[in-house]
């Protein structure tokens, strides 16, 4: 009897032992549960106020181009192209003035400018950059084409007619005594887009809005 009494106590045992490991166990795993329930909950008010973020909209609002004239001139050509690298995707927030001379920088040897004609008191003559004022007078037409959102606060015209433009719709521009700037009184940033082949030169002007 005592052996049969003996094992009646280690079955009751091990019953007991089951069911205290079953009890524990689903309890863990409804506390994972409920964690990964929780953890991915937080994701997905993560991704709405992502998806709440305004989206920015480019919208090409302007774009004027001049024909280069004197096209087998190399150097002409390339201190275009450095010039148009420079100005290109610059960008002007609400409120900011852009200065053309600040933002492309004076026309060095070390950066790879090279002598080309420019206009100096009504005469034709080599000068670092020349090329400068083509871009500099396609972009300020580019700019007179959105008078309500950007204004014109420092122009210069040549002491001479230019072969690229119309006269009075040119830009002079020469480091440290002529710039041409314009101050963006739009809400929204403006961006300029500045491209060029050995036909001509293209500017656009890009409105990022939020929609």
């Amino acid at each position: 009897m005592k052996k049969y009494a003996w094992l009646a106590i280690l079955v009751v045992i091990l019953i007991v032992g089951a069911i205290i490991y079953f009890y524990f166990s689903n309890s863990n795993s409804n506390s994972n549960y409920s964690a990964q329930r929780s953890s991915s909950n937080t994701n997905t008010d993560s991704n709405v106020t992502k998806n709440n973020q305004p989206t920015i909209v480019e919208k090409e609002v302007a774009s004027y181009s001049t024909e280069i004239k004197n096209k087998k001139d190399g150097n002409r050509q390339g201190n275009i192209t450095l010039t148009c690298s420079s100005l290109n995707n610059a960008s002007i927030a609400p409120g900011d003035t852009f200065s053309f001379c600040d933002t492309v920088g004076k026309a060095t040897t070390d950066r790879g400018y090279k002598p080309a004609n420019i206009i100096i008191q009504g005469n034709e003559i080599k000068g670092l950059g020349g090329g400068n004022c083509q871009v500099s007078s396609t972009l300020y037409n580019a700019v007179m084409a959105v008078p309500q959102d950007l204004e014109v606060v420092e122009r210069h015209p040549h002491s001479a007619p230019v072969p690229y433009i119309e006269t009075g719709k040119d830009a002079a521009v020469s480091y440290g005594t002529h710039d041409f700037k314009f101050k963006n009184n739009s809400d929204s940033t403006y961006k300029i887009i500045a491209e060029n082949t050995t036909d001509e030169i293209k500017i656009k002007l890009i409105k990022l809005i939020k929609e």
